[in-house]
């Protein structure tokens, strides 16, 4: 990957059962690094996930996904892209509070991208029946989110400024942490 990773952290991964569409199938037998990924050429924002070489998360972030929070510690979202729906079981609320945080955020960042990439088309082509299909979203859910964590998440947005390697220096503690006990 060319992108560096913007956020990253530990999880169980999960997808949905294609047959069912109800029980969830791990696709990682242990906890393994979920991360965002900028795609500055393509303007996009990723979530990727290796277990190994092997990418069981592939997942473009786009304005109408939504991240929802299944229990304290699981969290999920639907990729009509990958046909499929993905599900993360994290160590922690804190971990999952987290990584829902930093999906919204992302998911407006792909928003107003894709807005600014619409006006550039619009200029440069008659609008097509295409961008009608933007008016579907609901007016009041982007406002009532920001009110409350806007203030939350401003300091945060400095630190991620500074160019330190942080993501993986925080991996690392985790992993000793980090033990499922399953019985």
């Amino acid at each position: 990957f060319r992108e560096q990773p913007i956020f990253s952290t530990r999880a169980h991964v999960f997808q949905i059962d294609p047959n069912t569409k109800k029980n969830w199938v791990p696709t990682s037998k242990h906890a393994v690094t979920v991360s965002y990924f900028y795609d500055s050429t393509r303007n996009v924002y990723r979530i990727i996930s290796l277990d190994g070489s092997k990418a069981i998360i592939n997942s473009t972030i786009t304005p109408n996904m939504t991240f929802t929070k299944t229990s304290q510690k699981f969290g999920q979202w639907a990729d009509s892209r990958a046909n499929t729906v993905y599900g993360l079981g994290f160590s922690s609320e804190h971990h999952l509070s987290k990584f829902a945080e930093k999906f919204q955020e992302f998911k407006e960042a792909a928003r107003l991208a894709k807005e600014k990439s619409q006006e550039k088309m619009e200029l440069t082509s008659t609008p097509s029946q295409e961008s009608a299909g933007g008016d579907i979203q609901p007016p009041l859910i982007p406002e009532s989110i920001n009110g409350t964590d806007d203030k939350r998440m401003m300091p945060e947005v400095m630190q991620n400024s500074e160019p330190r390697a942080e993501p993986t220096q925080n991996a690392l503690p985790f992993t000793h942490r980090y033990r499922f006990h399953s019985h």
